[in-house]
């Protein structure tokens, strides 16, 4: 075999994230020591780079080859590909790399992180059936369930306060065809940890999948570790970090993802979301540094929010890392930090009150103060902020808005890693300032 290929076939899948000691407990799990444990991917000719495979189609060396592959006895783990629409040798190793972060058997690549979502769930699910969701989500994510999925595939959907445990169980128990429970391990935008253990022990009572999007904090919590049968990440955001690539992960069982993949009924093999190899190259290329930047996002966020609520109180600020939040200290027992310390994650929420405070605010610190971006997404250099409301929560009701406690003026602001931090927090007060919610003292 190639050099590349025979990289990818000594990777040994492991469930780290669940190993517990001799007395029960859950041993510590550090992803990016379970990352370095993997087979590094040299490139074809022996480069320190993974090779990027561009073709869409392989080659066998004997014609009875070819029908091995389609009867499923050979594999990609054994080094055998047929198409890239089914598996595709650097698209592979991605998925191996962050199925390693989140210590799970396997994982695949997909074109986006909603083509991530939707793959998974239809795969689980069946014309007929039920899932039990989070009722806050990312709009798009909400759209699928709430609008898509019972128009165009029959499948229908509960949702619940996913911080109420007893409610979630209850939705699980009226519907006899739920197959699934749903969750962000974060909420988007208004930051609600999900109590991982809990619901996956739920979930696993009634007999049905536990599926959490993790998008909003990867390495800081591993949803694998509490449960969690299948993890789903837009790599667009952090794992990337550059908001120059959309794609997605699915994270979970080889046989899950061998399911997904199948050439009769896999949900990502037939409806084809596949990753672009040279897209699938450049993650990779960032993925070793992800640990440095979150850690840095984190530290930036924590600082940020903790002025912010000195200043606001702790009833306009969100952020996980303070002691005022609801959940901090469920996600405080949830984290992994030994040995490494990924802090609490680069995203926070101000309460400005009204969509024109909001806006104003947003205008000020883009386009008079160069402080961040208004745009939408997160995980980038820059600080990107936008009001979750109009924008992408904005396939909620507003009635469902209010379920989910967004309120019209929620900005939520993804802390970039640019600037002094003295320097944007000067330029943070000028924009409270600005639209009234702080006095400036006067000057001497």
């Amino acid at each position: 075999l190639p050099v590349h290929l025979r990289a990818s076939c000594a990777f040994e899948t492991m469930q780290a994230s669940q190993a517990r000691n001799d007395d029960g407990t859950r041993k510590p799990f550090d992803p990016l020591e379970s990352m370095a444990r993997a087979k590094h991917e040299f490139g074809e000719y022996g480069g320190v780079n993974m090779s990027i495979e561009a073709s869409t189609t392989f080659t066998v060396m004997k014609a009875a080859t070819l029908p091995e592959i389609f009867g499923g006895s050979k594999t990609p783990k054994g080094g055998c590909f047929l198409y890239s629409r089914n598996f595709n040798p650097t698209i592979y190793n991605v998925g191996r790399e962050i199925a390693a972060l989140e210590g799970t058997e396997a994982g695949y690549a997909t074109g986006s992180g909603m083509a991530a979502i939707s793959c998974a769930l239809m795969q689980l699910c069946d014309t007929g059936d039920h899932i039990v969701s989070s009722n806050c989500l990312y709009g798009g994510s909400f759209a699928l369930l709430q609008e898509f999925f019972p128009k165009k595939v029959g499948i229908h959907t509960t949702f619940v306060r996913i911080t109420d445990t007893m409610a979630v169980e209850e939705a699980i128990v009226a519907n006899p065809r739920v197959k699934v429970l749903y969750t962000e391990a974060i909420s988007n935008p208004t930051l609600q940890v999900a109590d991982l253990e809990t619901l996956a022990t739920i979930a696993h009572k009634h007999g049905i999948q536990f599926v959490v999007d993790n998008t909003f904090s990867p390495l800081s919590i591993t949803p694998a570790r509490f449960g969690a049968d299948v993890v789903i990440h837009s790599i667009t955001k952090f794992i990337n970090g550059a908001s120059d690539i959309i794609g997605g992960v699915v994270c979970g069982r080889e046989s899950f993802i061998k399911q997904l993949m199948d050439l009769h009924t896999g949900a990502l093999m037939l409806l084809g979301p596949t990753m672009d190899p040279r897209a699938a190259f450049d993650v990779a290329m960032r993925i070793p540094h992800l640990g440095i930047r979150v850690m840095e996002h984190s530290r930036r966020a924590m600082f940020i929010a903790t002025r912010l609520e000195q200043l606001l109180g702790p009833e306009l600020v969100t952020y996980i890392g303070l002691k005022s939040h609801p959940q901090h200290e469920l996600f405080n027992w949830m984290r992994n930090k030994f040995p490494d310390d990924f802090g609490y994650g680069g995203l926070l929420t101000i309460d400005l009150g009204t969509v024109v405070r909001a806006n104003d605010f947003m205008d000020f610190l883009q386009n008079k103060k160069n402080f961040g971006f208004m745009a939408v997404s997160l995980g980038y250099a820059e600080t990107l902020m936008s009001c979750s409301g109009s924008s992408t929560s904005s396939e909620l009701s507003e009635e469902d808005k209010k379920k989910a406690n967004i309120s019209p003026g929620l900005v939520r602001m993804s802390i970039g890693i640019t600037g002094s931090l003295e320097m944007r927090w000067a330029q943070l007060y000028d924009a409270l300032v600005h639209v009234g919610l702080v006095k400036k003292p006067e000057d001497p």
